[in-house]
């Protein structure tokens, strides 16, 4: 199974109120298993409809540079998001970020998914690659 957990969030208001639409800018680090093993540190930029609005349809960008091994093969990449995130969970369309390998990942190219419900201590992810 494809499993990573965040290990820190720390998140802060850009723009805008609580309870209003605002942007955010959220910092994280990520452990991942199964296909890839290692870290990631992820920056988001975030927007939050307000209160009485579940987030439906909204996405948010973010980028995350992951070090350890995709497959047993040591390197690092980065990976660009569009998440969304509601009431039911958090759900990522991602696609690695062209020329960003590393190591035994040099090449890399490659897209996948992240879901997750909120307050989990994991979540899951896929990823289709090539390299």
């Amino acid at each position: 199974m494809n499993t990573f957990a965040m290990k820190n969030w720390e998140e802060s208001i850009v723009s805008g109120t609580e309870g209003a639409p605002r942007v955010a800018y959220a910092h994280a680090t990520f452990a991942y298993s199964g296909l890839i093993e290692g870290e990631s540190i992820i920056d988001y930029l975030l927007y939050y409809t307000g209160e009485g609005y579940d987030g439906g349809g909204t996405t948010s960008p973010g980028l995350e540079r992951i070090e350890g091994s995709v497959d047993g093969r040591k390197g690092s990449f980065v990976i660009k998001h569009e998440t969304g995130f509601d009431a039911q969970g958090i759900t990522s369309a991602f696609t690695v970020v062209e020329g960003s390998g590393t190591g035994e990942l040099a090449g890399i190219t490659g897209t996948g998914t992240t879901t997750g419900v909120l307050g989990e201590p994991t979540m899951s992810y896929t990823l289709e690659y090539a390299l």
